[in-house]
């Protein structure tokens, strides 16, 4: 393993190899590069497949089933009751909310897949919060959470990232979270 680096950690990495990667990568490949073995990249690409990440397997290694996408991490903080706005906010503007992310002080890193890509998949989203099927996972840091948002471009990025902010949903990072 690499030095420092957790099974997440691991697993983030592999994502971003395969996302920059013009062609399949095959499992060796991924093991060296984050210094485990192949058995343990299968392990990872399966714990990925259920996270909800398309990873496809050929005969010349994986990669994701998914076209070139700009990705960024955002942190914002919102209540309940804005969710549904944050996340029209992010689609509207043609962007897509790959996950939650959650960065507690004593469980750590927590990370749900959401693959929010239309307004029905927010309607879903709100739907099992109201009628108490589900909690929004920010609920446990008090509304401060993090999302990977994906675009076509880094500009339209750049514009959901504005509009956030101009509806008073980004906020600062912490220096002990720069690592996520």
């Amino acid at each position: 393993m690499v030095k420092g680096m957790t099974g997440a950690d691991r697993r983030k990495r592999i994502l971003s190899l395969m996302r920059e990667a013009g062609q399949p990568l095959s499992g060796v490949t991924l093991g060296k590069e984050t210094g485990v073995s192949r058995q343990v990249v299968v392990q990872d690409i399966a714990l990925l497949r259920t996270e909800g990440y398309p990873i496809i397997s050929t005969t010349r290694g994986y990669y994701l089933d998914q076209p070139k996408q700009a990705v960024r991490l955002v942190k914002v903080y919102h209540t309940n009751e804005q969710m549904e706005d944050e996340l029209s906010t992010i689609v509207n503007l043609g962007g897509s909310v790959l996950d939650v992310v959650i960065n507690h002080r004593r469980y750590g890193k927590l990370t749900a897949p959401l693959q929010i890509k239309c307004q029905r998949d927010i309607r879903r989203l709100v739907q099992d919060m109201q009628s108490g099927k589900s909690s929004p996972l920010m609920n446990v840091t008090s509304g401060y959470h993090f999302h990977h948002i994906a675009a076509e471009k880094e500009e339209i990025l750049d514009e959901i990232s504005d509009e956030l902010d101009r509806k008073g949903y980004m906020v600062e990072w912490f220096p002990y979270e720069k690592g996520l």
